[in-house]
């Protein structure tokens, strides 16, 4: 099911980002403390098996390459039960074989942490800033203009949002849902 990423149930701008404590593929656990030598933290709820998160591998990774001063962070909280290829064994085989290179893929087996942050689809990413020491959320929105995962993006919505945070600007873009596989909740 195609489901687009919702800003009504969703933390809202300027709000601090929710804290985890979420265990990685690299086998350490990470919390958001994690991360508090960057300047931005952009966390995407994805996982491994739908085409539209696999679509935005890439250029997830491109962000994460070229940005010393951005945290990438995937959280995968599909119920791997009913979605085998979601479990956390092939997340760590991604993260092997490099599909995936951001700075920490971490499983979300309860799916708590995606019900704080509101996350609807994969992908669906929250942008932080630090400010005042902690993360607060600068923009929740798409990563870049495809739609379909077959569909080659014009605009790299999500550098660009970057680009300007890092310079200082004030972000004040309209949401712009993402677009993808619904979360796989474990209740439903």
């Amino acid at each position: 099911m195609v489901a687009l990423g919702s800003e009504d149930d969703a933390i809202q701008r300027g709000e601090a980002a929710p804290d985890f404590e979420l265990p990685g593929t690299d086998g350490a656990t990470y919390s958001l403390d994690d991360f508090a030598d960057h300047e931005a933290l952009l966390v995407v709820f994805t996982c491994n098996h739908c085409p539209y998160a696999k679509a935005k591998f890439d250029e997830l990774n491109r962000i994460a390459e070229r940005y010393d001063d951005v945290a990438v962070v995937g959280i995968n909280p599909n119920d791997a039960e009913e979605y085998p290829d979601d479990s956390f064994e092939r997340m760590r085989e991604l993260v092997d074989d490099g599909t995936i290179r951001y700075d920490a893929y971490l499983r979300d087996e309860s799916q708590d942490v995606a019900r704080e942050y509101g996350a609807v689809c994969t992908p669906d990413p929250f942008l932080f800033a630090r400010e005042n020491g902690e993360f607060r959320l600068a923009y929740h929105g798409r990563i870049d203009d495809a739609l379909n995962p077959d569909d080659e993006p014009t605009e790299m919505e999500m550098r660009d949002i970057i680009d300007r945070l890092l310079a200082g600007e004030e972000i004040d873009d309209e949401f712009k849902p993402s677009r993808g596989c619904s979360i796989k909740w474990t209740d439903d």
